[in-house]
């Protein structure tokens, strides 16, 4: 066999062997871990991952648009723990519209924690106003089965018009609610107080504005966290993962114009969700579809 056709045939073989490898890699390392996969069919269109601030090793999800007013207690391993239904708006079919995000955070009552829903979702770019649910948590959401719980519903309108968004963090430090816009070139970045009243009704401030590079919708902003010590922050879009570190009490928004890392990503089918662990050592993603994969990467 001449060399010319023994390189046609090793190239290709080397190449596989490396692009094996390297994935190989980065699971030994531990960057990529799978951590499970959704084990029940109702959780198939999850959008938004966030860890509980009472039950260790227990996580909430939820679905998005097409889904009840309800979100879901798992563990990281997918098991489906609890589901926690609520009273959303009456005027939404199906009790809310779209929600995209999900974060727990302080609240009103101190050293209680708190989980906060965004139906925040608006294809269309015309609601009147999105909406943050406000739960308390407690340890009877956890016990199993189908639980209630009572929702403070916190209005949200932009003071720039209507936006569609997906991403939703809780500031601990600052007692902020940031919401990052998800369509156009350059997104947005919005905020409103931690501490409101049952309807309230709020115009949001507008803080800055943020460019990634990469083409639509790929790189279109689907969520966003903070850990519970306030000091990291992740961005995600479908393609990539954004990590920050905040620099002693300065505000997210300055915190977000520096450049991000952007630490490794399993490619998702649509991944539209990411969360810090407790303790902010890592951070989970899971895309929507049945049975998705949950995969848990160590922070940078």
């Amino acid at each position: 066999m001449s060399s010319a056709k023994k390189a046609n045939i090793l190239i290709p073989i080397i190449f596989l062997l490396f692009l094996g490898a390297y994935a190989r890699h980065k699971y030994i390392i531990h960057q990529i871990v799978l951590s499970g996969t959704l084990q029940d069919k109702e959780m198939n269109e999850i959008s938004g991952i966030s860890a509980s601030g009472i039950a260790k090793d227990t996580y909430y999800v939820h679905n998005d648009s097409g889904d009840t007013s309800r979100f879901f207690a798992i563990s990281p391993e997918g098991k489906l723990l609890s589901t926690i239904y609520y009273k959303g708006d009456p005027a939404a079919p199906q009790g809310v519209f779209d929600c995209e995000d999900i974060a727990v955070g302080p609240g009103p009552v101190a050293k209680k924690s708190y989980v906060y829903i965004a139906d925040i979702g608006d294809n269309a770019a015309n609601r009147k106003y999105t909406t943050i649910y406000r739960i308390a948590e407690q340890e009877s959401l956890l016990k199993g089965g189908n639980v209630n719980a009572t929702a403070t519903p916190l209005h949200l309108k932009y003071p720039d018009g209507p936006k569609d968004a997906e991403a939703m963090m809780i500031d601990p430090q600052q007692k902020l609610i940031y919401i990052v816009s998800k369509r156009s070139d350059t997104v947005k970045v919005y905020t409103a107080p931690l501490v409101f009243k049952a309807n309230d009704t709020v115009t949001m401030t507008y803080r800055t504005k943020l460019f990634f590079k990469g083409f639509k919708p790929f790189k279109w902003i689907t969520a966003a966290d903070i850990s519970k010590d306030g000091k990291q922050v992740l961005v995600k879009s479908y393609e990539k993962i954004y990590y920050w570190k905040r620099k002693e009490t300065e505000p997210i928004w300055e915190t977000l114009q520096r450049k991000p890392e952007e630490p490794n990503y399993q490619q998702e089918k649509q991944g539209e969700a990411i969360g810090f662990t407790a303790d902010g050592k890592g951070y989970y993603t899971v895309s929507e579809g049945v049975f998705s994969p949950i995969y848990y990467y160590r922070v940078p």
